[in-house]
């Protein structure tokens, strides 16, 4: 079986601090077991302006992986339903951040 590459797909936007501290705690607790983890929460400078260009950032980071983790409250995040739905329509891997 081929190893799971993870992308994080969680809320951000108009949560205090983007909600970096959970995407980087469970980015943590994955690496720490071993996984490989694409986190949108570690942007590169300059950080984009638009929600348009964190998508473009995020979907290229996710293109990279071979499951998408869902973080708590990702119903709410109309980027990340975006990001479950194309890892689905892909043949990713779609779990729980719990379930690994």
């Amino acid at each position: 079986m081929k190893k799971l590459k993870i992308y994080l797909a969680g809320p951000m936007t108009g949560l205090p601090e983007f909600n970096y501290s959970a995407f980087n705690t469970e980015a943590a607790r994955l690496r720490a077991a071993g996984y490989s983890v694409e986190n949108p929460a570690e942007v590169e400078a300059p950080a984009p302006s638009k929600w348009t260009d964190y998508m473009r950032r995020s979907i290229t980071k996710m293109m990279r992986c071979n499951c998408v983790a869902k973080l708590p409250g990702w119903k709410r995040s109309r980027g990340a339903r975006i990001e479950v739905w194309l890892g689905r329509l892909l043949g990713f891997k779609v779990v729980q951040v719990e379930c690994l």
